[in-house]
């Protein structure tokens, strides 16, 4: 639906809706700081952890339906052909059910794989948008490692999902940080008109 809108738009109102969409980063793309989240948990007894993975679940679903928004105006701007790009299969996850699982012991594991495997996808998507938009290799360093923090977890029998969190935590903040230069850099082109 967004596609069709974005075709109908003028190269002018394009430009302003990428940049609308990338201003509104402040809001989607908040920085979450595992050091501030593991104390609160530590002070509450656990109970931070209902929250904690709410505001993870839900800056993911935020960030990811920011990104798709992104992208349709980016390939009508462009005028990219979308059979080069892989499929977005990344929907959004409820955020509650999350939170309100995360005591039980599995769902806590299964939370972090997700948040772990749709980051690195949702990653290499964008890599290859952004690689087509620049005209240039866009470097980007492996997120995370999930078979080393799968690894970790399971030979300190279950310990490890404290070190699996907070490389949760820094590689979405990385994510973020990268994101915005490339995002800067499109928008200083589209302005130049490039």
């Amino acid at each position: 639906m967004i596609s069709i809108l974005v075709q109908a738009m003028s190269k002018e109102d394009t430009i302003k809706k990428i940049e609308e969409n990338i201003l509104k980063r402040v809001k989607t793309d908040r920085l979450m700081w595992f050091s501030m989240w593991f104390l609160a948990c530590l002070v509450t007894f656990g109970a931070a952890l209902f929250l904690m993975i709410y505001l993870l679940v839900e800056r993911r679903n935020r960030h990811f339906s920011r990104q798709r928004e992104l992208e349709s105006l980016l390939i009508a701007h462009y005028k990219l052909e979308t059979s080069e790009l892989p499929v977005d299969a990344l929907n959004n996850r409820n955020a509650l059910m999350w939170a309100i699982s995360s005591p039980t012991i599995a769902p806590i594991f299964i939370i972090a794989y997700f948040l772990s495997r749709d980051l690195i996808q949702h990653n290499e998507h964008q890599r290859i948008l952004f690689e087509k938009i620049l005209e240039n290799r866009v470097n980007k360093k492996p997120l995370l490692n999930i078979k080393r923090c799968i690894t970790i977890t399971v030979v300190t029998l279950g310990l490890g999902i404290i070190y699996w969190l907070y490389e949760i935590f820094n590689a979405y903040n990385r994510h973020f940080k990268e994101q915005w230069m490339l995002e800067d850099e499109i928008l200083k082109n589209l302005k130049m008109g490039n």
